[in-house]
């Protein structure tokens, strides 16, 4: 008794190459995940790393000359006259370490900027006074929330948030390809209200993240969320399939490595201390920190960043809006073609003159078939 016709050669063969064609993107995934992670963080090394020596008498310039010339560019010492104006650069991130040497040698830190910084500047003026003799006290002046003790949960929080919004792209881009743009446009919107609704969650109630400042952390996750599914959303009219790809690239293997969450500039290479400036994922984890840990110094710009790239994300759909009206107008004067169902108005369908019956490619559309949206969305994977 036959088990059934057997597959012929040329089926398989056609759903060989399908599979291997999209065994690109997942490859090129490794590819761009290995060389950004591994690039930013797999030999952190300060340069440039700035701290403090406070004291004004001759002593304390040989010490901050001695630090300068053996760290041969690690560290920028420079010398403050008092302990307050130490904390003053602490506290406006001017600054990751200030030492003030003695018979009882004290190191000033603030681990809310950076857990990592603090630790190398730590490492450093341990040596130091070790080599006068003395145990080094060290006091830290901005310290995490409790929830946060390792200084880094702003970071993954960051992650969930980027996360959600990216993967979200694929479904509105691949479920939601037969919606007009401006219904995508809206359906953005309102996923990164959720999204941040979710990442306050996080950070408040369920990790305790941060112990104050709620409602600005949720205004800059929805900020930097709906940024992120606009540009997406946008893309796709473009990318189609490859959206994933574009995405993670943007938002993940550039974003992460640059955020400053793990390692700040000063302990990465150039690239991604360049990108910190104005990358928009640096933008969210340095707002956040400026306002739960430093009174807001400096979250003026940190803001502008987001909001930036959130102006970014209009623009991309408006230009998506532009190229989807311009496909529907030469679809509509050119004989036996499809029209984009993306771009028709809510509700309405392909003229069935226009190449939508089932005699024509059974319902195909430039935005590709059922089985591409389905292997989109499973594309939108997790770092």
């Amino acid at each position: 008794m036959s088990a059934g016709p057997s597959a012929a050669p040329g089926s398989n063969a056609g759903a060989l190459r399908h599979v291997l064609s999209h065994l690109v993107t997942p490859l090129l995934m490794c590819v761009g995940m290995g060389l950004a992670y591994l690039g930013a963080f797999h030999a952190p090394e300060p340069h440039d790393l700035r701290v403090d020596v406070v004291g004004s008498g001759p002593s304390a310039q040989v010490l901050a000359q001695t630090l300068q010339d053996k760290g041969d560019g690690a560290l920028s010492v420079r010398t403050v006259t008092d302990r307050d104006t130490a904390v003053d650069h602490l506290m406006t991130q001017q600054s990751y370490g200030a030492y003030l040497p003695g018979k009882s040698p004290e190191l000033l830190v603030a681990t809310a900027s950076s857990d990592t910084s603090a630790t190398v500047v730590q490492k450093v003026f341990t040596e130091v006074a070790a080599g006068q003799g003395a145990p080094l006290d060290v006091t830290d002046v901005a310290p995490t929330a409790d929830g946060d003790p390792t200084g880094q949960g702003l970071f993954f929080l960051m992650v969930a948030v980027s996360i959600g919004s990216y993967a979200s792209v694929a479904v509105i881009g691949g479920a939601g390809a037969v919606l007009a743009l401006r219904i995508r446009a809206a359906l953005a919107i309102g996923t990164s209200f959720v999204v941040s609704l979710i990442g306050v969650a996080f950070a408040g109630p369920v990790f305790g993240l941060v112990d104050h400042g709620l409602g600005g952390l949720w205004a800059m996750a929805w900020l930097y969320s709906a940024g992120i599914l606009l540009v997406g959303v946008g893309l796709h009219t473009f990318l189609k399939r490859w959206t994933t790809l574009g995405v993670m690239a943007l938002f993940v293997m550039l974003n992460f490595t640059s955020s400053g969450g793990i390692f700040r500039p000063e302990l990465q290479p150039g690239f991604f201390g360049a990108l910190h400036s104005f990358w928009n994922g640096a933008g969210f984890v340095e707002g956040l920190r400026s306002h739960v840990y430093f009174d807001g110094y400096g979250l003026g710009g940190h803001v502008l960043v987001l909001a930036l790239w959130f102006v970014v994300g209009l623009a991309a759909v408006g230009v998506a809006g532009l190229a989807e009206a311009r496909r529907l107008r030469t679809a509509a004067v050119t004989p036996g073609t499809t029209a984009d169902p993306s771009a028709l108005p809510a509700g309405a369908a392909p003229a069935a003159g226009a190449g939508g019956g089932a005699g024509a490619g059974a319902g195909a559309s430039p935005r590709g078939d059922g089985a591409d949206e389905e292997e989109e969305m499973e594309e939108a994977v997790g770092v």
